[in-house]
């Protein structure tokens, strides 16, 4: 069959729309109708080269849609079922799946390579280039054809145009604060950068119960949204030292917890964020670094003297199968936002104004939404 999508050629920081050829799903896979897949800066970094991939692919891994068919062998799933796609289709059988955290499966190092599990590609150009899927699922596109492991079932109540979000920047932001984070009751927690991800990080630490939540970006209007989710306390470092202003406000003590979610980290992010924990605190970075960045500012003998942590977290350490339904459970008992990230929509072939959008800082998240 036929599906339009958002190609990648290299790193070229521009999208093609092409009609691509898409087979059929085969044992143990699912062809999806896409109806919307939000904007996220992990796909950027294929567009830029700071995380490389095999090329052409069709990026988008945020994605939720309507089951069109099945392949043999699959009964988890039905035409007509409303799906999520989680960018990590747990095996269930590695270490990681079997401790707990499926997000850590060995099959992620598949992600960036485009082809499905047997190793074969469904997409391909109309002269017959194979195109990869990012994550194997590629949501950038009218329909995907992508594992069953990787479709995770959502009540037909819920929009799609919203759910959506709660396959990556949602989990992602709340998981860091809540289960990576560990985030509890009274603490301090500071958010640097509000994007899709630290939105939800900012109300990760709300819903947790933390006395203060501190929300730091460089975008004046990203900081008075962040109130609505939950932000105690806003800093815009382009004024004000981030450090100090989160000592002046514990007293000089700093932070319990804090969450590093901008969308390209440097260094000196870490160092930042790191200067305003707390002795014996934590410091959890979310957000992508290139893949050639080797280092961080953070003095090691800060580590032994002070006994605070740097980890890292991906995709919130959540668990897809069961932390999906819970979140969208908090949305439709109306503790957890959804509808208020989507600042913008988009078709398409609007796709690279998006993430023009996106870079420039005018949204929290854009969606493109399928006709």
């Amino acid at each position: 069959m036929k599906t339009k999508a958002a190609v990648l050629h290299g790193p070229t920081k521009v999208f093609s729309i092409e009609e691509l050829e898409l087979d059929e799903p085969k044992a143990g896979e699912v062809l999806v109708k896409m109806v919307a897949t939000g904007i996220c800066h992990s796909d950027w970094h294929f567009a830029t080269g700071d995380h490389p991939a095999r090329y052409p692919i069709v990026p988008g891994h945020e994605g939720a849609g309507i089951v069109e068919q099945v392949g043999p062998g699959v009964t988890e799933v039905q035409p007509g079922d409303h799906v999520l796609l989680t960018f990590i289709p747990p095996c269930g059988k590695c270490r990681w799946c079997l401790t707990g955290i499926p997000v850590l499966c060995d099959r992620g190092a598949q992600a960036t390579i485009g082809a499905q599990l047997d190793g074969t590609f469904r997409l391909r150009t109309t002269d017959g280039q194979e195109v990869g899927q990012f994550a194997m699922i590629g949501c950038f596109s009218q329909y995907t054809v992508a594992p069953v492991d990787a479709i995770v079932k959502i009540d037909p109540d819920i929009p799609l145009d919203k759910a959506c979000l709660v396959s990556c920047c949602v989990p992602t932001g709340v998981g860091a604060a809540a289960k990576r984070g560990e985030v509890r009751a009274g603490e301090v927690v500071a958010v640097f950068g509000l994007g899709g991800v630290g939105m939800n990080a900012v109300q990760g630490a709300a819903l947790a119960g933390a006395s203060k939540v501190i929300a730091v970006d460089v975008v004046d209007w990203k900081l008075e949204a962040a109130q609505e989710f939950g932000a105690t306390h806003t800093i815009n470092a382009k004024y004000d030292d981030p450090v100090q202003r989160i000592l002046d406000l514990t007293n000089g003590v700093g932070a319990d917890k804090t969450i590093v979610t901008i969308g390209h980290v440097e260094p000196e992010h870490i160092g930042i964020a790191y200067r305003a924990t707390r002795k014996a605190g934590r410091c959890v970075v979310v957000g992508l670094a290139p893949i050639a960045t080797d280092s961080m500012k953070v003095p090691p003998a800060d580590l032994v003297l002070l006994g605070k942590e740097v980890v890292g977290t991906l995709y919130g350490h959540v668990n897809p199968r069961v932390d999906f339904p819970y979140l969208l459970q908090l949305y439709r008992a109306g503790r957890l936002k959804l509808d208020e990230l989507v600042t913008q929509t988009y078709s398409l072939d609007q796709i690279n104004q998006g993430y023009q959008d996106l870079l420039e800082g005018r949204v929290i998240r854009g969606v493109v939404l399928f006709e």
